[in-house]
């Protein structure tokens, strides 16, 4: 089999196809979680803060020399970060959990048989009526 056959039987399995569009769906999520972090979050907590803008919270390590840029410790941008993954992190656990309760409920109910055709009622009174 040639490498591509191979390639593409690989690429059209259904795991591999749906892990995909997971991928992608979630880098979406990724960044409508960042943006809202970033313009709804974090402003209104800075505001509580002082004013902070947390996306200009730094340390400086080495101050600029002429035409030298500042080397700096940029952890406000780090905390909106572990903001964003916080979010993230939560709404996946939610996720999963609704997977796992809906599961759950499927494994509880009761698997009641199904009720036998008119076809099998008729023969199994003709058995009845026959072992009589």
């Amino acid at each position: 089999m040639s490498m591509m056959k191979e390639f593409k039987a690989f690429a059209m399995k259904g795991n591999v196809v749906d892990m995909a569009v997971g991928i992608v769906v979630g880098g979406a999520f990724g960044k409508i979680v960042s943006a809202f972090v970033a313009n709804v979050v974090m402003p209104p907590i800075g505001l509580l803060l002082g004013g902070v803008n947390f996306t200009e919270l730094k340390l400086v390590l080495k101050a600029a020399e002429g035409e030298t840029a500042a080397v700096t410790l940029n952890y406000g941008i780090f905390v909106q970060s572990v903001v964003d993954f916080v979010i993230i992190a939560f709404a996946i656990f939610m996720v999963v959990k609704g997977m796992n309760s809906m599961k759950k409920k499927e494994e509880e109910a009761p698997a009641e048989p199904p009720k036998p055709s008119n076809e099998e009622v008729l023969l199994s009174e003709i058995r009845d009526l026959l072992k009589k």
